[in-house]
């Protein structure tokens, strides 16, 4: 059967598009998406052994392994059988900083603000108002909060919901994806956070020692409702669970390491690969014999020719299938999905 299409060599404008099927799984980008990635997560008895020891210590864990072993998904599978809410997610990049973990600060927005309301009180006084820095002190300090917004990081140190066990609140879940993309500094930048568990945000900390100072409403990562921060410190009550994955494109200093438990994240056996793929595909049983073929011609690829594949290249090769094409049937399309993922191989 041909690949179903919606674009074609006809260049008239259509509305084939209207009939596009619902996307994979893995493709959909909703709440419940996200829920599912934990809820069909495979752990292994060493990822349970790793978590579990990481909870006990207040640890972050370092997750290593190929692209598409499943090591983000490892943060929503416990954030989901843990009830720990949403996942914090930190995506790195070279030009990510610890600041742009912890919060933000709009310093811009805020001198415009400032100048906008300047420029009322000088309609309503009739050109005779004072300079910005006379502003009553109330005023010029009291809105400081709505310029500051936590990151990932810095609200992932905020209290959790309440719990029912001894250690009071529960704690969240953070997911620091491709930490090994970071700028060389950013893993020492870290250390202060994870050792001491705590960090200030400086401009709240500037503000006068006053009472009516001592707490300021910010925005946290993840929501539109304020939280409290008491003279610009931020310190958590229960150490969050910290997911950092790596493909392993660079090596972290001792030092760093030191304070996490590395966890090594190996490739899935056959016999996984067929459960996460019925899981994520429950129309999958009804093609085991394509799903069989497919196997065969993955693990050929991935162990004997030692070619880079990852999980989700087997998951398109069967949503093809389950679409209604015979992908074993199409070796240029297949050679495609089942490209390497490293060189021309």
């Amino acid at each position: 059967m041909p690949l179903r299409q919606f674009f074609t060599s006809d260049p008239k404008p259509n509305d084939r598009i209207d009939d596009l099927p619902s996307p994979p799984p893995w493709r959909r980008f909703n709440e419940q998406a996200k829920q599912e990635r934990g809820e069909k997560f495979h752990p292994s008895e060493e990822v349970i052994e790793l978590v579990n020891a990481a909870l006990l210590l207040r640890r972050p864990l370092l997750v290593t392994g190929k692209p598409g072993t499943g090591k983000s998904s490892l943060a929503f599978a416990v954030a989901y059988q843990l009830g720990l809410g949403k996942v914090l997610q930190w995506s790195i990049t070279t030009r990510s900083t610890l600041q742009q973990g912890l919060y933000t600060y709009d310093a811009i927005a805020r001198l415009q603000d400032a100048s906008l309301m300047q420029a009322r009180r000088s309609v309503t006084a009739g050109g005779n108002s004072a300079p910005i820095g006379e502003l009553a002190e109330e005023q010029q300090f009291r809105d400081i909060g709505k310029y500051i917004r936590l990151g990932p990081l810095g609200t992932s140190m905020l209290p959790g919901k309440e719990g029912t066990a001894s250690n009071g609140r529960r704690p969240r879940v953070l997911l620091i994806d491709e930490i090994d993309k970071s700028d060389i500094d950013l893993p020492n930048d870290l250390l202060s956070i994870f050792e001491e568990g705590e960090f200030e945000i400086p401009e709240l900390g500037r503000l006068p020692e006053e009472s009516r100072f001592d707490k300021v409403e910010v925005l946290p990562y993840d929501s539109d409702d304020p939280v409290w921060i008491e003279r610009g410190r931020v310190r958590c009550e229960n150490f969050p669970f910290v997911v950092m994955t790596s493909n392993e494109e660079r090596e972290f200093p001792p030092a760093f390491l030191r304070r996490c438990l590395r966890l090594d994240v190996k490739p899935p056996t056959d016999t996984e690969l067929v459960a996460i793929v019925r899981d994520r595909l429950s129309e999958a049983a009804q093609h085991d014999t394509q799903l069989n073929e497919l196997l065969r011609s993955f693990l050929e690829r991935r162990d004997e020719r030692k070619q880079d594949l990852a999980t989700d290249q087997l998951l398109n090769a069967m949503y093809l299938v389950v679409s209604g094409l015979d992908l074993t049937k199409r070796s240029q399309l297949l050679n495609a999905v089942f490209r390497s993922l490293s060189g021309n191989r």
